[in-house]
């Protein structure tokens, strides 16, 4: 991606990033929760299923003593 952008830049074109981490605000609101407030301000449906598929494929465990 790094090589996509140095490209572009070198055209003089603009590009325009956004960073996010997840992680932190999906262990702590209920998905179902966060997915009714999404529709509600109304986003974007195709980033509402981003976030649903993304909930679906995260999978959480506990390691205790390796195990």
């Amino acid at each position: 991606m790094l090589d996509k952008w140095t490209e572009c830049l070198e055209k003089g074109w603009l590009i325009d990033a956004i960073y996010t981490d997840f992680e932190k605000a999906f262990d702590k609101v209920p998905h179902q929760r966060l997915i009714s407030k999404l529709h509600s301000y109304k986003i974007n449906d195709v980033i509402i299923e981003w976030i649903v598929d993304f909930l679906k494929a995260t999978n959480f465990g506990v390691k205790v003593n390796g195990s």
